[in-house]
């Protein structure tokens, strides 16, 4: 890693070999080109890589870093304090503020206070737990200038390797059309929060964070709202983000019913209420626990369950117990051979050795269209 990283252009040349006079240079104050927006909450333990990585960008335009410090009990206040020289002698902006309430009021209104200090055209968001690696700015920046109605995400490296290996598989292995296709699963933001880079304009059409606190998954929310917006979804195809997993992650606060409830009416709002019949591809627990979670007016859309279980089909139907109909609604089961799309895939990916992949394959299924991962 170079030790003297370049320093940021603060100046705007007009090609005459002067700056732009006292007007141009009070409209520099007033805006940067990104601003890394960091909430803060006890993180001390990381911050120093974290922000070592910061400073090591090789960016060239104006940089800000913003953090808002959420009630921390430890020293993070002072070790970001400590970097303030070293990161403003770069050409670094430093924004850094917070409070000192008994209790933390959440990831959702620390990043918004974070955003709404800052200065930047562009927010480029960043877990104080995390570290980029030195392109990361400059490349995404350029792709928000290619996609500037996008989120913009990258691939990362998981740390401990190996630790959640088959969801650093899905965030890193998704194709571009999947970033939109698969925001159903249970894995969450098909571009993951921690990777997050947008315009402040895209921020703004969006919405804030919700502030709802421990247990609020604010990205989710965040990223349903953007693409109800309208807006796209882009990831550079290069590992820039050196992603941690550790048991004090926020992410460890929501609940997985929380969680699955999103996710359920989201489906219905999106894909379901566009479809007047459907089959669910898995009679087993998450099949019926999907069936019994939807809305009556979608439970009478589907036509069947469909399975490779030969028990599960040798049966011949899942009978709704909990109903309140009379007579209890009783719904086929079937090979998947013999039903009919378009199908709500309820069967974990990249678990089944191929075979789930291979079957979808073998009746010429287009993603998106023929069937949707719920799962």
């Amino acid at each position: 890693m170079n030790p003297n990283p370049p320093k940021r252009l603060r100046k705007t040349d007009h090609g005459d070999g002067t700056g732009g006079g006292e007007e141009d240079e009070e409209e520099e104050e007033r805006a940067v080109d990104v601003s890394i927006i960091m909430p803060v909450f006890n993180a001390s333990c990381w911050l120093d890589k974290c922000l070592q990585a910061v400073l090591h960008q090789d960016f060239l335009g104006s940089m800000e870093l913003s953090v808002f410090d959420d009630a921390s009990t430890d020293d993070s206040r002072t070790v970001v304090e400590g970097w303030r020289a070293r990161l403003e002698e770069r050409g670094f902006s430093v924004v850094i503020s917070g409070h000192d309430s008994p209790q933390p009021r959440g990831v959702g209104y620390a990043k918004n206070k974070a955003v709404s200090q800052s200065r930047g055209q562009y927010l480029c968001f960043q877990d104080a737990d995390d570290i980029m690696l030195p392109q990361r700015v400059r490349l995404q920046y350029e792709a928000s200038l290619l996609h500037h109605n996008s989120l913009i995400g990258c691939r990362v490296q998981r740390q401990p390797e190996g630790s959640t290996e088959r969801y650093t598989r899905w965030i890193n292995s998704l194709t571009q059309d999947q970033l939109t296709t698969q925001v159903y699963t249970s894995h969450g933001p098909t571009v993951v929060m921690p990777t997050w880079f947008c315009s402040r304009r895209l921020f703004l059409k969006v919405g804030l964070f919700d502030e709802g606190g421990k247990g609020v998954p604010e990205d989710l929310l965040f990223f349903y709202q953007l693409l109800r917006r309208g807006c796209g979804l882009f990831r550079v195809d290069q590992s820039l983000l050196v992603y941690r997993y550790h048991e004090k992650a926020t992410t460890h606060s929501v609940t997985e019913k929380t969680i699955w409830k999103l996710r359920v009416d989201f489906l219905q709002e999106r894909v379901l209420s566009q479809w007047e019949k459907f089959t669910i591809w898995n009679a087993g627990k998450q099949g019926r626990m999907l069936y019994r979670s939807l809305n009556p007016t979608n439970q009478k859309k589907v036509r069947c369950f469909c399975d490779v279980d030969k028990n599960k089909i040798q049966k011949g139907f899942y009978t709704y117990e909990e109903s309140k109909e009379r007579p209890k609604p009783k719904i086929p089961v079937v090979h998947y051979r013999n039903a009919t799309g378009p199908f709500v895939i309820c069967v974990k990916l990249d678990m089944t050795g191929g075979v789930l992949e291979e079957n979808l394959n073998c009746l010429q299924l287009k993603e998106g269209a023929d069937y949707y991962h719920f799962n």
